[in-house]
């Protein structure tokens, strides 16, 4: 029996700690679609360890679910919905009105588990009156890109700010142009969410008064910069990206999201001045990711990577008087060696068309797009799905956070 147990406590740790991982890897810019599908395979074994155990798997992660408890709200929402368990599903909300953190990973869980199964609780979730679950049934409707009809024009009424800018951002997944009223109602909320939301739903429906709302997101660090970016890049009219980027980079404070329009953009013409970049310290990896997101040149399999790494620390550290706690968001992306790219660029450059946009060595266009959300890295493919959101104007925004076996399912069919 204690064996039993422990084995429960693996598969609910690793579950968890997994959950927890993947949450980082659907944005990072080392993991592919390869990449994430084997991490979510992992998840899918220990879940199958916690599923054979029966009801004291569920319990054992029920258990664990402390104040601090993300990863194992994911696993243990899973298996309460698929065994329809109504009594962990009450445990779980209680945990989540105390603990907002834990409602992402309630949701991620929601969009884990194939539609036929949640349908019926999102259903119920979107008539309830309580803003948790009516932000988790629009939510998983998002994540799904499944239409929940009349819920999503009631969530784009609501009194709750939170329900407002989940209802627009799930009515942008869908592109539900009939809705752009009522969302650009919301376009100068006071709740800095909603009117993110609102206006990079309306974007991609054409909508170019919500551009400059845009500009503002894109040139200020946060979590909502690099969507707005790629969004407004996407949709802005060439000559204003050029000019907007001119004025980005003469500012020391917006270098780095400079160099990432540099790189959304695609010119050519700009790939000698990225190099010129990549000798500087907190800016050369950026760059690197910038240079192979318009030449498709993988720095780590063509050997374009600093042997010695140089000695910088970009994220926090354990000095409690240091201000400085956000986490270094090039971690994981490699050092570029400014004199082998430059030696790469002199052989290979004449392949590229300066005054072209280029995504991954291809000229920007849908099938080049389509393409990257094959082979790309996460933020690499994030920027696809937005790219070929702009020539196919009416469908839903391809969701690259989705599980991995999903998204093969709508990109080869299978």
């Amino acid at each position: 029996m204690l064996q039993i147990m422990n084995m429960i406590d693996q598969h609910a740790e690793e579950a968890s700690f997994l959950a927890l991982l993947r949450d980082q890897a659907m944005h990072a810019p080392h993991y592919d679609l390869g990449d994430l599908g084997n991490l979510d395979d992992r998840i899918e074994a220990h879940l199958d360890g916690l599923r054979i155990a029966g009801p004291p798997g569920l319990n054992g992660l029920l258990q664990q679910l402390s104040p601090n408890a993300q990863g194992e709200v994911f696993a243990a929402t899973v298996l309460a919905f698929e065994t329809g368990n109504t009594a962990a599903m009450t445990t779980l909300a209680e945990h989540v009105r105390a603990h907002e953190s834990s409602e992402l990973f309630m949701a991620a869980a929601l969009g884990w588990l194939e539609w036929p199964l949640v349908e019926p609780w999102i259903d119920r979730m979107l008539a309830s009156p309580e803003p948790l679950f009516h932000r988790l049934g629009l939510a998983a409707c998002g994540m799904h890109r499944h239409d929940p009809g009349p819920a999503l024009l009631t969530g784009l009424s609501d009194a709750d700010p939170s329900v407002l800018a989940r209802a627009a951002r799930t009515a942008g997944e869908l592109r539900r142009r009939d809705l752009m009223p009522a969302i650009r109602a919301h376009r100068q909320h006071t709740d800095t969410a909603t009117r993110f939301w609102a206006n990079w739903a309306t974007a991609q429906m054409g909508d170019e008064q919500a551009l400059e709302p845009l500009r503002q997101f894109a040139e200020q660090p946060g979590e909502f910069q690099y969507r707005a970016l790629c969004v407004l890049l996407a949709w802005q009219r060439r000559e204003n990206s050029i000019a907007w980027i001119r004025q980005l980079i003469q500012n020391p404070e917006q270098q780095r999201v400079g160099i990432q329009a540099v790189g959304l953009l695609g010119d050519p013409v700009s790939v000698p001045w990225l190099i010129q970049q990549m000798s500087d310290l907190p800016h050369a990896r950026v760059a690197g990711e910038a240079f192979s997101l318009i030449t498709g040149a993988d720095l780590a399999l063509l050997d374009l990577e600093l042997q010695d790494l140089p000695d910088f620390d970009a994220g926090p550290n354990d000095d409690p008087e240091d201000a400085n706690v956000a986490m270094d968001a090039d971690e994981n992306l490699p050092w570029p060696d400014p004199q082998l790219i430059a030696a790469w660029w002199q052989a290979h450059g004449g392949d590229f068309q300066v005054g072209v946009g280029f995504v991954l060595g291809l000229p920007q266009r849908e099938s080049s797009f389509q393409q990257a959300l094959v082979r790309g890295q996460q933020r690499q493919r994030i920027a696809a799905a937005y790219g070929i959101a702009r020539f196919r104007p009416t469908e839903v925004l391809f969701p690259t956070s989705a599980p991995a076996w999903r998204q093969k399912r709508l990109l080869f069919g299978r």
